[in-house]
């Protein structure tokens, strides 16, 4: 555990990744090779359907600058710039699309021992600003995140949550879109040394009066193979099995089956890493 807060984003992480991370129904294969200088070179395919969307990403290292280069098959050409530590505890991000003229953002993170702030703010005219803020400590902590159109001068995001964690639990409680969905995370190590954990989540939405319920579990078979199980409250339950056959090269294949379906239907999906 580390000694702050971390940032907004981190309230309930570790049971959404328990819970959703590295399901695939889709095909999807993901290749990286690294140059003799260091320079990484990621390519990636995902057919959904009869569509296959592809793309090449190149990351460069110069000290504490990241450099990272994404072109797809649209033809867009994404730029992200990471600077890791400019000042004690402070990140700075550019980022930017080519074609898009507004897709331009800059980006602030800060992490304390008792607090972790990030924002951005769009490079346009009438920019949408998001800002996000937690303070407390690595056991408990409270926090915002916000987003504001200064072109509408309307709040289009407001959410909040709290995070309670000890060594082999963390519980969190978040209110989002505007107050509208409630949702209750949990997630426990069961047996550290196999990697075994169970999660949940419960959602409720107070405009349809709906309840979404996401129970699921993990264990590693060997210090190599993790296999994953999930089920929600519509029946629709979902399992995957990864194997790591080189250092950071996973072959991953999941699939999801209706069981309440009159005719059972299934996804299957499968995923393969590479990073010689």
């Amino acid at each position: 555990m580390g000694k702050g807060p971390g940032l907004y984003s981190d309230i309930g992480k570790r049971a959404r990744d328990l819970l959703y991370r590295d399901y695939q129904s889709d095909q999807k294969f993901t290749i990286t090779t690294y140059s003799p200088t260091g320079v990484a070179i990621t390519s990636s395919g995902t057919k959904k359907g009869d569509l296959f969307l592809a793309d090449v990403n190149t990351q460069l290292k110069n000290k504490n600058i990241t450099t990272d280069i994404k072109v797809d098959t649209s033809s867009n050409l994404v730029t992200t710039i990471t600077v890791d530590e400019p000042a004690p505890g402070l990140k700075a991000i550019f980022s930017f699309k080519v074609p898009d003229q507004r897709s331009g953002k800059v980006e602030l993170q800060y992490l304390h021992d008792y607090a972790g702030i990030s924002t951005s703010i769009g490079l346009t005219a009438n920019p949408i600003v998001n800002f996000s803020g937690v303070v407390g400590t690595n056991l408990l902590a409270l926090g915002t995140d916000l987003s504001f159109d200064t072109k509408t001068g309307n709040f289009t995001k407001v959410n909040s949550g709290l995070s309670f964690a000890n060594a082999d639990l963390i519980a969190s409680l978040t209110l989002n879109d505007k107050g509208d969905t409630l949702s209750a995370s949990y997630y426990h190590t069961v047996n550290p040394l196999t990697s075994t954990a169970v999660g949940a989540e419960v959602a409720h939405s107070f405009s349809s009066n709906e309840n979404t319920i996401t129970v699921g579990t993990q264990h590693a078979l060997d210090p190599l193979t993790t296999v994953k199980a999930r089920v929600n409250n519509f029946g629709k339950a979902s399992a995957l099995i990864q194997h790591e056959w080189r250092p950071k090269s996973l072959f991953t294949v999941s699939g999801e089956v209706d069981t309440k379906a009159i005719e059972k239907s299934a996804k299957v999906g499968l995923a393969l890493v590479l990073k010689p």
